[in-house]
């Protein structure tokens, strides 16, 4: 596996968990409209994830379909659970630091020289639709506040 290989997919794997992690705190939500947002933007990232995986075996990696087991993704995702069962404020802004923390991964990953141009094009695409989502939990964070 080359290293851009190994990194779009951790890449993959962050962006399942944050699937995950919007379900989890969709299931956990009290607010109907806030769970109704989560359960969206759950969908919009399993459609990410599946786009980001058929990139990944374009390039030869193995699909993947599951999200990491450890490591600071996973951390932020696993405490909006236990955030919802205290208050909706308090999970917004664990959404929100998930999100912060996505972006920033697909950030710095966009600064690599070393990604095919397809790829390139699709990591351009999901950072994309990655910022629409920090915003949008940007708003979350002011509205629960």
């Amino acid at each position: 596996m080359t290293d851009s290989t190994g990194k779009l997919t951790s890449l993959v794997q962050m962006t399942i968990d944050s699937a995950e992690g919007y379900q989890r705190a969709a299931d956990h939500a009290g607010a109907p409209e806030l769970k109704k947002v989560l359960q969206d933007q759950a969908a919009d990232r399993r459609q990410l994830a599946a786009v980001l995986n058929r990139e990944l075996v374009r390039v030869g990696g193995e699909r993947q379909q599951s999200g990491t087991t450890s490591g600071a993704a996973h951390q932020i995702w696993t405490r909006i659970t236990t955030a919802f069962k205290d208050r909706d404020e308090a999970a917004a802004e664990r959404v929100e630091e998930g999100e912060d923390y996505l972006e920033k991964q697909f950030r710095e990953a966009l600064d690599r020289k070393d990604w095919d141009p397809v790829t390139l094009a699709v990591l351009q695409q999901a950072h994309a639709q990655i910022q629409e989502g920090e915003r949008l939990t940007d708003r979350l964070e002011e509205r629960y506040d």
